[in-house]
């Protein structure tokens, strides 16, 4: 390994939930009126949070938000952590591979409670330990600041410039290039298209890859 630690994004990098987060979005807005593809909710708010997300879907559609598209996201959200989201492929293999002693962490825009269930759900709610921060209860600016993967390298007690960090929105990538980690922009998840792996390279990431061993092999 050539890294002292390694920080990972959680939807779209451990778990494959941004293609059926996005697709709800872009069919909640289209049949409010505000026609919406999966690839363009995906290309406008993936990766956000919070604030940052509400306010890139009301850009979007140049108005506020109703209450009922509140009351749809909650919906959604209990129905997915009843049934939990699969992991990317080789995700779960690729973490039980690494070195007990690591120190590694998720760093993501989604709340600890998600991230929490969705580990339990493909079995690696252990490997983490206590080390999952979100960008909405740990920092005050989340993605695209670089303040979570700042924060994440903080708590593992490791230099963010010996941190790997994997990536697979552009928002995230944008944070965690500006974090001065070394960023691998992983493509292995079902929302990426043919020209993922371009967009995130244009953004300044270090390395792409489009499987957990593609980034096997570039951590070494």
């Amino acid at each position: 390994m050539n890294f002292d630690a390694l920080l990972f994004d959680f939807d779209g990098v451990l778990i494959d939930s941004e293609a059926v987060g996005n697709r709800h979005i872009a069919e909640w807005l289209t049949a409010a009126g505000h026609p919406t593809t999966a690839d363009e909710s995906m290309a406008n708010f993936m990766g956000l949070a919070g604030p940052q997300f509400i306010d890139a879907i009301e850009r979007w559609i140049d108005r506020p938000l109703p209450d009922e598209f509140y009351a749809a996201r909650r919906a959604e959200d209990a129905r997915v952590m009843a049934a939990g989201v699969d992991a990317i492929e080789g995700a779960v293999a690729f973490v039980r591979s690494l070195p007990a002693d690591l120190p590694k962490a998720i760093v993501s825009s989604s709340p600890v409670s998600w991230i929490a269930r969705h580990l339990e759900h493909i079995g690696l709610r252990d490997a983490f330990g206590d080390h999952l921060y979100s960008g909405r209860e740990h920092v005050t600016n989340g993605k695209p600041a670089p303040d979570l993967y700042l924060f994440g390298a903080r708590q593992l007690g490791v230099d963010i410039t010996r941190a790997a960090i994997l990536e697979d929105s552009p928002v995230g990538a944008t944070g965690a290039v500006a974090s001065g980690g070394y960023v691998i922009g992983l493509s292995a998840g079902s929302h990426c298209n043919a020209d993922h792996g371009a967009r995130l390279k244009a953004i300044g990431v270090d390395a792409l890859a489009d499987s957990f061993d593609d980034v096997a092999r570039l951590l070494g």
